[in-house]
């Protein structure tokens, strides 16, 4: 199968079955909250600033805030710089406000998993947690064999596919940038991801706090200064980003309906690719938490951040690069990260190619090492085995090599496919279990109105407490809620 045949798959399924199903599961979890991604925005960026507060049994895992920037490691990659580009190409300047729909809408997605996962969650025996969507698809549906299946897509899509798209996108542009031939930086990235990976995740989320804030601060603060500078080009295009999504150009009206329908599914498939809202990538990260205030919605609510500051923060700054310098796009243009270097250095000289190389590297190498997690924890949930996860771990380098030196075109192909697939399945399952996060956000909501500090008590949920491992989210420890809030 060539690179025309998986794109036309492709392009059936997503065109004509996941576009829509993945926008009716967010309209619907946005409804059924009742806006909770725009009501609860603020409480969540407070519970995000109070994150790092770790309880004493978070010795055995990891906080909130190491989450959140790991899951972050993963959202914020060459996606927000090459598959910007790409979406910009193929669906016009309307497929960015398609991507920001998704991301408002996706935010609500975000917590119904994320939530879910905190709830499911298992315990390891040296007291740290794992989970995701194979584990509530296992204990909640009681189907075993889907959340193998699952776990299969998503080893397929992130070990493997997806880093590979990351080495790929970090080759080009430091070919484009430095004249590096792919082999030699194909060679660099094993051997740094070796590095890293073979820590393991509390080395990968000591990794991500330090270098993700870093790494999204810079590149939003170059891209607000392009914008400042060239603010007047900012309304006509706005503008321009409005009428190409609704297909009101008059220059394309013959066309306008198979336009339209191409920046819906490229700003859609390239949104979710980017933020992962619905995806099911994020759960397994954040189901390792020990959320602070002690309650699973605290981690579905501070996962909402994610997707946010993605799609609507670092996307919008690629975006805005690309259209502000006027280099071409499309047919007749460049494309991927080649397009966004192109920009930069259109806006700000010859010093655009070498850092949006830099910034390539490293939204790139921390997307490697926090997917590598995601096909980990996936592969501990079909055989929690040792040998089998350092053989995973020597694929996965394999793939990040061969990403390095392969063709962008079947990399990308092999990566939607596969992303589509495991969204099928993980939105399933959320669209069956949603009412279960519901049930927990009233009772957040009700303990924070009446100033208490959120704590969950299984037992005032008899469903959960029947399925739920026993030796998570234990009842003794929460029979009490605190008298006031602690954030």
């Amino acid at each position: 199968m060539n690179a025309d045949q998986i794109t036309e798959i492709n392009n059936y399924f997503w065109n004509y079955f996941l576009v829509y199903l993945l926008l009716g599961a967010s309209v619907w979890f946005t409804l059924r909250s009742r806006l909770m991604q725009f009501r609860l925005f603020p409480l969540a960026t407070k519970l995000l600033v109070h994150s790092r507060a770790t309880a004493e049994d978070q010795k055995h895992g990891i906080s909130t805030f190491q989450a959140l920037c790991t899951s972050l490691a993963s959202h914020v990659g060459t996606s927000n710089l090459a598959g910007v580009a790409i979406a910009i190409s193929l669906g016009g300047p309307g497929a960015i406000f398609w991507m920001w729909v998704m991301a408002m809408l996706g935010m609500a997605t975000a917590f119904v998993e994320n939530t879910m996962a905190q709830v499911y969650k298992t315990k390891n025996p040296d007291g740290s947690f794992r989970g995701g969507p194979a584990y509530y698809i296992e204990k909640a549906l009681g189907q075993r064999w889907l959340g193998v299946l699952f776990s299969l897509c998503l080893i397929s899509a992130f070990g493997f596919s997806f880093n590979a798209v990351q080495a790929n996108s970090v080759s080009a542009s430091m070919a484009a940038a430095f004249s590096l031939p792919e082999w030699l930086t194909g060679g660099c990235l094993l051997v740094l991801s070796g590095l890293i990976i073979f820590r393991g995740i509390k080395g990968i989320a000591s990794f991500a706090e330090k270098i993700v804030p870093f790494m999204a601060i810079g590149y939003v603060g170059l891209a607000i200064t392009i914008t400042v500078l060239s603010i007047d080009q900012l309304p006509a295009i706005l503008s321009m980003i409005v009428r190409s999504a609704f297909g009101l150009d008059h220059a394309v009206a013959g066309g306008t309906g198979y336009l339209v329908s191409q920046a819906v599914a490229h700003g859609i498939r390239r949104g979710l690719f980017s933020n992962e809202a619905g995806m099911g990538s994020g759960p397994n990260l954040h189901a390792i938490a020990t959320p602070f205030p002690d309650h699973p919605v605290t981690q579905g609510l501070v996962s909402m951040f994610s997707v946010f500051f993605d799609t609507i923060v670092i996307c919008t700054s690629t975006a805005a690069i690309i259209l502000i310098s006027g280099v071409p796009y499309g047919v007749e243009g460049q494309t991927g990260i080649v397009l966004t270097q192109n920009a930069m250095q259109a806006t700000i000289g010859d010093f655009g190619k070498p850092f949006i190389a830099i910034t390539t590297l490293l939204f790139g190498f921390t997307s490697i090492v926090a997917n590598t997690y995601y096909g980990e924890s996936s592969l501990r949930f079909i055989k929690d085995n040792d040998q089998w996860v350092t053989f995973y771990r020597l694929m996965v380098l394999g793939m990040v090599y061969w990403g390095a030196v392969g063709s962008l075109p079947l990399i990308w192909s092999i990566a939607d496919i596969t992303m589509g697939f495991m969204t099928l399945v993980n939105i399933s399952a959320i669209l069956i279990l949603s009412r279960q996060a519901f049930w927990l956000l009233d009772d957040y909501e009700k303990q924070y109105r009446a100033g208490l500090s959120p704590v969950f008590y299984r037992g005032n949920f008899p469903h959960l407490d029947k399925i739920m491992d026993r030796n998570v989210w234990s009842a003794e420890k929460r029979k009490k809620p605190l008298s006031s809030p602690d954030f």
